[in-house]
């Protein structure tokens, strides 16, 4: 899950890491009377998107008191920023800002590892930088096992070339950083541009989170942090039932259990697709290990109701959940979908008691149910079919 930048400003100053002030804005008004709360001088106006070159796009603006505060939240709110809908901004205090450095952590997963990077070169341009100038951004592996620690955090910023005045400074904020990343099972914690103020101070004046969903049951306190509003509708059903679903653009709708079959279906029914008309996969559904009428009902009921959905095709190997009770599954969850059941299904068993399950589907007979002997002619006969209903 991907934080709105706020979201990450108040999980660093939970864990110490230094950040300035701000508040969250709806409206302009809102924003007013934020910059006033924060002193009534100099504030930042930030577009919350979850997308990066909010800068240049006009997303980030300056104001010097709170009528130009509501003035910039108005020209902010409502701008579209590479897809993404402005909805509320950040106000935030102001800062005399003396340099610009980048530093984050991540799940670096080829190496089985964690990453830090560190530049003293931040700021907007450091996408370029990482590929015009790859030796200016230092890259530092780091042990699960140990994380950062001040050994580390030295190590980090010498590769990285901070100066001696600096240098402990940003070392100090890593290790802080690195404790957001642990305790709060990040899989990315990226600050840009981490400042020097004029002052001296080290300050997190930007940053992005990214929460792993698999440890979401060590933290309820993140439900909090999802922004629902702007979720699709079908992925938040699929979540209600713990399905693991994403939405995509096609219109073969998929439903297999386990990722690695579901991600194998996905390319096979593209690869269908070409011979009718460019067909493409609709969603990765996995069902996981069980097949039970309910988890099948569910995950047809989710497949069904998008509008782009025109055929569905079902691949599942019997294994520890044999074929014949994925069968029972189908034929129930089809009679408990009743009149919402409309697209036909193309359904591919192999495994564990496959005879008996095709045997089941076959002496159900159901209109909407299509068997399949393969997984190719399974993803033909649903590429077939979703192009014929196009």
């Amino acid at each position: 899950m991907d934080l709105f930048e706020y979201q990450a400003r108040d999980l660093f100053d939970k864990h110490g890491v230094p950040v300035l002030g701000g508040v969250v804005a709806t409206t302009p008004q809102e924003a007013r009377a934020a910059a006033e709360h924060l002193g009534g001088g100099t504030v930042v106006v930030k577009a919350q998107v979850k997308t990066g070159g909010r800068g240049k796009a006009g997303g980030v603006k300056l104001a010097h008191s709170p009528d130009e505060a509501e003035a910039r939240a108005r020209e902010i709110l409502g701008m579209d920023i590479k897809g993404h809908t402005v909805h509320r901004v950040m106000v935030a205090a102001g800062a005399s800002i003396a340099e610009e450095y980048y530093v984050s952590l991540l799940l670096d997963r080829a190496e089985r590892r964690y990453l830090a990077m560190a530049s003293v070169e931040g700021g907007v341009e450091i996408e370029q930088l990482a590929v015009e100038r790859p030796d200016a951004l230092a890259r530092v592996a780091v042990d699960p096992t140990v994380g950062i620690d001040a050994a580390k955090a030295a190590e980090i910023v010498a590769t990285a070339g901070f100066d001696a005045d600096t240098a402990p400074k940003v070392a100090e904020v890593l290790q802080q950083l690195w404790t957001v990343y642990r305790e709060e099972d990040a899989t990315l914690v990226e600050v840009n541009p981490l400042v020097k103020t004029a002052d001296g101070r080290i300050i997190a004046l930007d940053g992005k989170v990214t929460l792993d969903d698999n440890a979401g049951f060590r933290h309820p306190d993140h439900a909090a942090l999802e922004d629902k509003a702007s979720a699709d509708p079908l992925e938040a059903k699929a979540k209600e039932h713990d399905l693991n679903y994403v939405k995509l653009d096609g219109s073969v709708g998929i439903i297999g259990n386990g990722a690695g079959l579901v991600m194998s279906t996905l390319d096979v029914v593209a690869l269908a697709g070409q011979a009718h008309g460019g067909v493409k996969p609709a969603n990765f559904l996995d069902i996981g290990g069980g097949a039970s009428a309910e988890v099948m009902a569910a995950g047809l009921d989710v497949i069904l109701g998008d509008p782009q959905v025109k055929a569905v095709f079902v691949n599942v190997f019997g294994g520890i959940t044999a074929c014949d009770a994925v069968a029972n599954g189908i034929v129930s969850a089809l009679g408990m979908l009743g009149d919402a059941a409309t697209k036909p299904l193309v359904v591919r068993l192999d495994g564990n008691n496959v005879a008996e399950g095709r045997a089941i589907l076959s002496a159900a007979n159901h209109p909407l149910v299509t068997l399949a002997e393969t997984m190719d002619g399974g993803a033909d006969r649903a590429a077939e079919l979703a192009h014929t209903a196009a």
